[in-house]
């Protein structure tokens, strides 16, 4: 018993550590803010060291079990970690979407150690956000929730991760621009953070006032846009897709934008071409035929360049309707037809969720 405890309060001590450090950076900067606009810079470093310290507070670990059979064990696995952030006094917490989904069991994890079950309010597709409320108190003060389009590039932030092995670590913008992600998803506006983090899943985005904005999402190779020279960071949600639709998603447990067509494929693009890399078994894309390695070329007659524009033509209609895809396979050109689902219908639930 001894051991455990002492584990836990080394994990503990280097957390406060992290964030102490971090906080004394802060405060320098916020005074140099604070001074470069003449204003007294006295109160501004406690300030924004209090906020902080509340925003690292809010963090915890979050651990779901996905249930027997579902889909996303395949790439996703049947056990997650990553972290959420406290964003309401009755135990909401915000987090990335794919650590819940088709969870059967979650787990919040405080850095006291304390393991608190949740229940998934809302997975969202649209967004990438999930949504959990814990079961019994928290204890944790929200944080309050800020804007990305307020980020100005190369602005210093703070990444929060949660749980017993929670980290603070300060981060730069380093762009703010569209996403498409190979599994069917795409951000208009993305956030792009250096240097990297590998603990970034629903790991929280912090300005210097302690305002959430953003939610850890990926690991990415170039978080830049300079095609010269690669930054590798970390790709996050902004929090200002929140707002609008957190009273839906607790409601419904999803935003009205997450019901569209799915076809249930992988694909990149490279050099105006999207290729096919892996089909979901037994997806619509399964059952029409499409395979890894086919080059999309066409969707309903219109010419697909791009992962954005595939993206964006599949979900111009309703999300059960028939699409013809013109590919290129193996030098011969073929038309398909697709019967898209949506994506929701095809997700496992635990019993009585």
């Amino acid at each position: 018993m001894l051991w455990p405890m002492l584990l836990r309060g080394v994990t503990m001590l280097q957390r406060l550590l992290r964030c102490t450090i971090w906080l004394l950076a802060c405060g320098c900067w916020a005074a140099a803010q604070a001074q470069a606009q003449e204003t007294p810079p006295a109160a501004a470093p406690a300030a924004a060291a209090q906020a902080l310290e509340r925003a690292a507070n809010a963090v915890v670990g979050v651990q779901a079990v996905a249930v027997a059979g579902a889909r996303s064990a395949d790439t996703l696995g049947r056990q997650r970690s990553g972290s959420g952030v406290v964003i309401d006094a009755d135990g909401l917490v915000l987090t990335i979407g794919y650590l819940i989904l088709e969870a059967e069991q979650v787990q919040l994890i405080t850095d006291d150690a304390r393991r608190i079950p949740a229940r998934i309010v809302a997975y969202d597709l649209a967004t990438g956000f999930g949504l959990v409320r814990a079961l019994a108190p928290l204890k944790l003060e929200p944080v309050p929730l800020g804007r990305g389009r307020e980020l100005q590039d190369e602005q210093l932030l703070m990444i929060v991760s949660g749980g017993e092995a929670g980290a603070v670590s300060a981060a730069r913008l380093v762009s703010r621009r569209a996403f498409a992600g190979y599994w069917e998803y795409l951000l208009d506006d993305a956030l792009f953070t250096a240097p990297p983090r590998a603990d970034h899943s629903g790991a929280g985005l912090f300005n210097h006032r302690g305002e959430l904005v953003g939610i850890g999402s990926l690991i990415v190779a170039d978080a830049g846009t300079d095609a010269e020279r690669r930054v590798p960071g970390n790709l996050f949600v902004p929090l200002d897709l929140l707002p609008p639709i957190l009273p839906e998603l607790i409601a419904r447990g999803r935003s009205s934008r997450s019901e569209r067509a799915w076809l249930g494929i992988n694909c990149v693009d490279a050099a105006g071409r999207v290729r096919v890399l892996r089909v979901n078994e037994d997806s619509p894309a399964d059952v029409a035929g499409l395979e890894p390695g086919d080059v999309i070329i066409g969707l309903d007659g219109a010419p697909v360049q791009s992962l954005q524009g595939l993206w964006t033509a599949l979900w111009q209609g309703g999300s059960r309707r028939a699409v013809q895809i013109d590919i290129e396979r193996r030098g011969e050109k073929r038309s398909l037809t697709v019967h898209t689902v949506d994506r929701a219908a095809t997700l496992r639930r635990a019993e009585g969720v």
